[in-house]
């Protein structure tokens, strides 16, 4: 039976990096789920890649036929931005593991669809003083720079990922990736393998 790996945390908590890296890992034998967005793809992105960049038309037609497995909607300054997971004829959940990263909304509902023993949650966190810096910095490397979308990201992540909803969520672990990403990713790593059930894990 195979497991989903949820990789989520905070804007800026290095998230998309340590996903970036964990799908390098051969000995690991992760497939990646692929979000869905309308957003407008940022400078260094891929379609395909890092999302499915499509429009509103192409999310209609997916909920027609019933395979949006979960939505979220954003009112950015930029306009409505869509974040969805679609169950498409990509997953094979039966032979193979997983790695994909969202939000905790989109875990909870991920973890209800698929089950609780098959999606497992990695939460990364960064105190909040390091994570601002992170963003003005990633954000001053955009062609248009968006600090007011920037600084509602970082406030709405308070609430979003509050103790109570983490709580509720059932996270309990954390990977602190605040010093050494090699240290925090070595971490997971270990973590994906005691899971995946290898003889030697550590």
């Amino acid at each position: 039976m195979g497991k989903i790996f949820y990789v989520m945390g905070k804007s800026s908590s290095g998230k998309d990096t340590i996903f970036r890296e964990l799908m390098k890992e051969e000995e690991l034998d992760l497939h990646q789920i692929v979000l869905y967005t309308t957003r407008p793809i940022r400078a260094g992105e891929r379609d395909g890649v890092d999302y499915h960049f499509v429009d509103d038309e192409v999310l209609y037609r997916f909920q027609k036929e019933e395979k949006v497995i979960e939505l979220r909607c954003y009112n950015t300054v930029m306009g409505v931005w869509k974040y969805f997971t679609v169950d498409d004829a990509h997953m094979n959940l039966e032979h193979r593991d997983y790695l994909a990263i969202g939000t905790l909304v989109s875990y909870e509902k991920m973890k209800a669809y698929y089950g609780e023993e098959r999606v497992l949650p990695i939460y990364v966190e960064v105190p909040d003083d390091v994570r601002l810096i992170r963003a003005i910095d990633r954000e001053k490397q955009q062609e248009k720079p968006a600090y007011e979308e920037m600084c509602r990201r970082f406030l709405a992540d308070s609430e979003d990922f509050s103790e109570e909803n983490l709580k509720k969520a059932g996270i309990c672990r954390r990977f602190s990736n605040a010093g050494s990403l090699e240290e925090c990713l070595a971490e997971i790593r270990s973590f994906i393998k005691e899971k995946k059930g290898f003889m030697n894990f550590s």
